[in-house]
C-alpha cells in the first residue's frame, strides 16, 4: 500500500482466517494489508466476498464488459486498490489487458468498440452523485444487451461503487498486485501527473 489506512489492519486468525490467508497468498502470492483492515468485522468481509464470487457467477453480461465497467467506477471514485487488482484479474482472466489499461482514459482512448464505450459512460453515469444515466444511454444498452444484461450489468455497477467507495472511506489503496505480476502502469488521462 501506498499509504496508511485510516483502520490499522488487524491479525487475522482462526480458522476462517488461515483458508482467507491460504487463498490469498495462491492467488496473490501474499496476504493482501487491506484483509487485515476488514477483519476487524469478519462477518462484512465474507458478506462482501460472498456477494462478489455469487456476482462474479452471473453470465448474461459479458464478462470484460463487467470488468472495464469496475475498473471505470474505480477510476472514478478514486478507488487505486480496485484499478489495480481489476487490472491484475483482466491479466489471469485472459481479458484484453491493452484495453484494461487503457480504462482510466477511456473517453481519449481509441481502443474501445462503440459498444464498450457505451458501458463505460454508464459506469461513470451511474456512479454520480446523483446518477446521470440518459434514456438514451439505457436504450442503446438495453439493444445490444437485453434486459438480462442490462440489469446484470447494472448490479455488478452498484456492487463496483459500494466497494470502491467502502475502499476509499477506509483508506484502502493499491497494492502493487499489477506492477508484481510485470504489468505497464495505468494509462492516465491527459492533463494527469503519472504517480512517481
Amino acid at each position: 500500500m501506498t499509504g496508511t489506512t485510516r483502520v490499522p489492519a488487524a491479525e487475522i486468525t482462526g480458522v476462517y482466517g488461515a483458508v482467507l490467508k491460504r487463498f490469498s497468498k495462491r492467488m496473490f502470492g501474499r496476504t493482501p494489508e487491506s484483509l487485515g483492515v476488514m477483519w476487524h468485522h469478519p462477518a462484512s468481509l465474507k458478506a462482501g466476498m460472498g456477494m462478489g464470487r455469487k456476482a462474479a457467477s452471473w453470465n448474461e453480461c459479458p464478462r470484460e464488459l463487467k470488468g472495464y465497467a469496475h475498473m471505470a467506477v474505480a477510476s472514478l471514485v478514486g478507488c487505486s486498490f480496485c484499478l489495480d487488482l481489476g487490472y491484475f484479474q483482466a491479466r489471469h482472466e485472459g481479458l484484453d489487458v491493452a484495453k484494461a489499461r487503457e480504462v482510466p482514459r477511456w473517453r481519449e482512448s481509441d481502443v474501445f468498440t462503440p459498444l464498450e464505450r457505451d458501458v463505460l459512460e454508464y459506469a461513470e453515469a451511474m456512479s454520480q452523485t446523483p446518477p446521470t444515466v440518459t434514456d438514451e444511454l439505457s436504450a442503446r444498452l438495453l439493444d445490444a444487451l437485453g434486459a438480462p444484461g442490462l440489469v446484470e450489468l447494472t448490479v455488478w455497477i452498484a456492487v463496483a461503487n459500494q466497494m470502491a467507495r467502502g475502499n476509499v472511506a477506509l483508506g484502502i489503496e493499491a497494492e502493487g498486485f499489477a506492477a508484481s505480476c510485470g504489468l505497464a502502469p495505468l494509462a492516465q488521462p491527459s492533463g494527469v501527473a503519472s504517480p512517481a
